[in-house]
């Protein structure tokens, strides 16, 4: 086993389409790069990132998460808002209900981690 090194530059991004039903405004793609799933398939990195909209969002995983460019606004089950910009790290527990809006194309770094119990869910990225 080694190392992983990653930058975004060398890596190849998939498009992983938002869910119609889940969007609220604009026209949101998003894309990532997962660079490494562990061997228990319930750990991931990688890069992801997307354009400008808002969406409803339903965390099954823990995700901590880097912006690396962009500006977002996380919002929760009770209206609280965060604004996140580039260069701002934080974290979505698992059980977060809310929104996701992309105010400029964003890119971040992520490390999921998703317990076995709630796995066949997958990711839910952002």
């Amino acid at each position: 086993m080694s190392i992983i090194k990653f930058t975004p530059d060398q890596l190849t991004y998939d498009a992983s389409p938002i869910d119609a039903t889940k969007v609220i405004s604009g026209n949101p793609h998003q894309e990532l790069s997962n660079v490494f799933t562990n061997v228990k398939d319930n750990f991931f990195c990688g890069v992801w990132r997307s354009t400008v909209g808002k969406w409803t969002i339903q965390y099954t995983e823990d995700e901590f998460c880097l912006l690396t460019r962009g500006l977002v606004i996380l919002t929760d089950a009770d209206g609280i808002e965060i604004t996140i910009k580039a260069g701002d790290a934080f974290t979505i527990p698992a059980g977060f209900d809310g929104t996701w809006e992309t105010l400029e194309d964003c890119e971040k770094y992520y490390a999921i981690y998703e317990d076995s119990a709630a796995h066949s869910e997958h990711q839910t990225f952002p």
